[in-house]
């Protein structure tokens, strides 16, 4: 065998014991942040960096297959309940009452059909931020549906989304002073076939347009949030992912 063909099998071998190290690690899971409270909650579909100062996560990341993206459960009335993994003062039911916000799901119900418990989790308040009520169930919903869609269609993909702090001052709700994101951020990596990333940020404000007005790099939705996605991915398909987003390949 010719030492250049021996070379690219190797690169390959390695490539694939990378990306598998990285699979079993969690290559949805972001590095850790710098200068920002940050509690780890592991829940049964999904992980939530949760920040105890603006009462919200940071992140919820979450490994989306096409079983789960295609459960026959139905969501629940009167799901929503307090996270007491987290300390007091923390997010209630109450909080959202009157404040023209909707409890906006991070990691939706609809990508946990697929088992009652992790469902029911997708209702802790630390899964949930104040959400403007048009976006909640327009635009941020329609991509939801379409993260579902691109599981169905590869088999699976890696999600992180979350809320973005553009000012320096924040409008807060509720006795508990839930802190209230000027924007949203989603990024999805598919590891199928090519891999391939996309971003995702939506003003948390009233808004009825196509899906690719709200697409950046991943690469792009770092510098919004200064946060580090995919780590664990091998650098090779880390940059390749994150640098360029186009809705027409998925």
């Amino acid at each position: 065998m010719k030492p250049l063909r021996i070379g690219v099998l190797f690169g390959t071998l390695l490539l694939f014991i990378q990306l598998l190290s990285a699979q079993q690690t969690g290559i949805e899971i972001p590095a850790p942040l710098r200068n920002i409270p940050e509690q780890i909650l592991y829940r049964k579909a999904y992980t939530v960096s949760y920040n105890a100062d603006m009462k919200v996560p940071n992140w919820v990341a979450w490994h989306l297959t096409r079983e789960h993206a295609q459960g026959q459960g139905k969501r629940m009335s009167r799901a929503f309940h307090e996270d007491y993994d987290v300390p007091a003062p923390r997010a209630s039911f109450a909080d959202y009452r009157g404040s023209g916000y909707d409890r906006g799901h991070m990691c939706p119900a609809g990508d946990n059909k697929w088992d009652k418990d992790a469902m029911y989790e997708t209702f802790l308040m630390t899964n949930i931020c104040p959400q403007n009520r048009r976006l909640n169930s327009g635009d941020w919903n329609e991509i939801e549906m379409a993260c579902r869609n691109w599981a169905v269609k590869y088999g699976d993909i890696y999600i992180v989304c979350g809320p973005i702090f553009l000012r320096r001052e924040h409008e807060f709700i509720g006795t508990n002073q839930i802190a209230v994101p000027e924007a949203f951020f989603k990024v999805v990596v598919c590891l199928s076939g090519t891999p391939k990333g996309i971003g995702f940020v939506c003003r948390n404000t009233d808004g009825n347009r196509k899906k690719d007005f709200y697409v950046n790099s991943i690469d792009q939705v770092e510098r919004i949030t200064g946060m580090d996605f995919f780590p664990s991915l091998p650098d090779k398909i880390e940059n390749r992912v994150e640098a360029e987003a186009r809705l027409d390949d998925w």
